[in-house]
């Protein structure tokens, strides 16, 4: 514990900062309990992705075999291109984390007399398999953002419920019994100067 001056001025700058330790803690708690929820959401939201992902292969699997034409991979491939993956912003807990909104593709027209006839959905399971896994990187990048902040965040509630605020509590307790001690040796030794002054004046 830091040396403290039992004075006054220490008193009343210990007692202001116990107040701003008091305001500010419950607004932090209640901001550990968002990041909380918000990273559990993200893990939950995680788990869904992937069990998605393994679902989607399982959707893919008999038409596997077709790929082992390397026309076929090819045209897959030319009719499968990202343009851009759209993202946007949002604010939790007063930090600012990405949100996934869509992957967009390059549009291919595919002509049907002189495709495969598992080309088409082949593709589309193949855009939502890329949509997913963009999707997942977008989360994933959530999750560790708020998990950085709910770790920093932790770190402040612990120093002000564990560090600061009893240090507080103490110094203005220690403070206060030091100057009422003071306060009542000053009375003490005002009363025996005066009774000594009065017995002076009676001689």
């Amino acid at each position: 514990m830091a040396k403290i001056k039992f004075t006054k001025t220490e008193l009343k700058r210990q007692q202001d900062a116990k107040k701003q330790f008091e305001r500010f803690l419950p607004i932090l708690q209640l901001k550990k309990q968002q990041l909380q929820l918000e990273v559990r959401q993200c893990a939950d939201a995680l788990a869904a992705n992937l069990a998605a992902q393994k679902q989607l292969q399982l959707d893919l699997a008999p038409t596997l075999r077709f790929f082992d034409d390397p026309e076929t991979a090819r045209a897959v491939r030319e009719a499968v291109k990202v343009d851009h993956v759209e993202t946007g912003e949002n604010n939790v807990a007063g930090i600012t984390i990405p949100t996934f909104g869509e992957v967009v593709f390059r549009p291919v027209e595919l002509d049907l007399f002189s495709t495969e006839w598992f080309l088409d959905d082949a593709v589309e399971v193949m855009k939502r398999s890329i949509a997913l896994r963009e999707e997942y990187r977008v989360i994933e990048c959530r999750h560790r953002l708020l998990s950085e902040e709910l770790n920093s965040t932790g770190q402040r509630v612990n120093l002000f419920e564990k560090g600061k605020l009893p240090e507080c509590r103490e110094n203005v307790r220690r403070i206060g019994i030091m100057l009422g001690d003071e306060q009542t040796s000053s009375v003490a030794r005002s009363k025996i100067a005066k009774k000594k002054s009065a017995e002076d004046a009676a001689r």
